[in-house]
């Protein structure tokens, strides 16, 4: 007898009365393929009315997510009903087990943020059972599925398959988080993609994800808002240096296009060929999101790195590729970016190699994002400020720095990050680890 695979049935309008929810919730305990309402009229009609009578508990039951936690958003908490392994838009038979285990695409780091950037761009509905234009089901497996160019619709049981465990520090774009509860598939199981981290202290990370209402991308804190301990990393068995495709490694004969095509207020296709050849060869953890065509700060230290990485020091580690540079590059060769490579630091300045990365000396450690938010007081807003006024960006100050963050630090933020020559979301006048870096350096 032919195993049978994890199915769901939801009605096509997503219906939300205490039924559909009860059913959606504890899927085992209902009658599949038709909708509550459509038998056993009498008991559903009976509850209906117990509930209305009982202080209106009906919309309680039909609320998908648990009551909002203070500092953290409603949808925090996924919707973990998922559809099970089917193929490309969940028509015909089920799909059978392939002869030889299964097929592993390859593509590579930037195509696979490039496809999960477009569901997030078209805010796709979640869905468990619905599939959307390009045939993934609209939940976060068949989300994943798509990032990473599957031929079918996986589920949290069957992602494992086309990926290699990794650890924490070995995360880059492209990677996923996964957790599969295996004694209730429907109790907790979710997975993420990896975008990259957003603090020094790797405590969160840019997650793009499947959950109600739609597809989103936010920094999550590690490894997810709950079940934290049980989610594992994962990188794609298919991963390549290169692929066909707009970001495929530009060829072995492909010129230098010369120094002016990169450096502060560059933006050109140039810069987005050197971000993803530096991502295939290690450099990812530098990118919080993508390689883009505008140069940025990321790309200076990522390029340091490699240099770094084959040895050189002084002028020929300034963070700006230059002819060997390239040629190393697009050719392939060279030493990649390893775990021992020294993080770049300030420009013409080349820190020396160490196993583990220190503080720049007189440099106070960066204190994570959370304590610059919208309502944030504490002792670093405060002594972020006191670093504004002396370096000069106190301007919007009318009654001098205080713990609590306000518009005027974020102006004056925005101001020092200006007169760095940064711009978009470069200079959005929050401080990152390279703001307070070289604010405090």
């Amino acid at each position: 007898m032919e195993t049978p695979v994890f199915e769901e049935f939801d009605p096509a309008n997503d219906c939300e009365c205490p039924g559909c929810v009860q059913r959606r919730r504890f899927p085992a305990h209902s009658p599949g393929g038709r909708h509550p309402a459509a038998h056993r009229v009498v008991i559903v009609a009976t509850a209906a009315t117990a509930l209305l009578g009982a202080g209106h508990a009906a919309p309680a039951l039909a609320a998908p997510h648990a009551p909002q936690r203070p500092g953290v958003p409603a949808a925090d908490q996924p919707d973990t009903p998922q559809g099970g392994k089917a193929p490309l838009h969940g028509r015909g038979a089920r799909p059978g087990k392939p002869a030889h285990g299964p097929r592993i695409p390859p593509t590579t780091r930037a195509e696979i943020i490039d496809r999960a950037k477009k569901w997030v761009d078209a805010q796709v509905p979640y869905s468990m059972n619905a599939y959307w234009s390009d045939g993934y089901r609209q939940d976060c497996s068949g989300y994943v599925s798509m990032a990473w160019n599957l031929s079918g619709n996986e589920w949290t049981g069957s992602l494992d398959q086309y990926g290699d465990r990794i650890d924490k520090d070995e995360l880059q774009p492209g990677d996923i988080l996964l957790f599969h509860n295996p004694a209730d598939p429907e109790k907790g199981s979710h997975v993420v993609l990896f975008g990259g981290w957003t603090d020094a202290a790797h405590t969160t990370y840019t997650a793009y994800e499947q959950t109600r209402p739609h597809t989103r991308r936010q920094s999550t804190p590690y490894t997810y808002w709950s079940n934290s301990s049980r989610y594992l990393p994962y990188r794609y068995k298919g991963l390549t240096a290169s692929a066909a495709g707009a970001d495929a490694r530009p060829s072995a004969k492909s010129p230098f296009p010369g120094a002016a095509s990169f450096g502060p207020g560059a933006n050109n296709r140039h810069v987005t060929a050197l971000g993803r050849m530096l991502v295939a060869r290690g450099a990812g953890r530098f990118y919080g999101s993508g390689p883009g065509p505008r140069w940025s700060d990321a790309d200076r230290r990522a390029t340091q790195a490699f240099q770094l990485a084959q040895g050189w020091r002084g002028g020929a580690a300034d963070g700006l590729p230059g002819p060997r540079t390239w040629q190393l590059l697009v050719t392939g060769k060279g030493r990649s970016i390893g775990a021992t490579t020294p993080v770049p630091s300030s420009p013409g300045k080349t820190p020396k190699p160490t196993a583990a990365s220190k503080p720049s000396s007189g440099v106070p450690a960066y204190p994570g994002r959370g304590m610059f938010r919208p309502g944030a007081s504490n002792v670093y807003v405060t002594r972020l400020g006191e670093q504004l006024v002396r370096k000069g960006f106190g301007a919007y100050y009318t009654g001098g720095p205080g713990p609590r963050w306000g518009e005027p630090d974020r102006r004056n933020v925005e101001a020092f990050q200006r007169s760095l020559g940064w711009r978009g979301a470069a200079a959005d006048g929050y401080p990152g680890p390279e703001t307070w870096r070289r604010l405090f350096s």
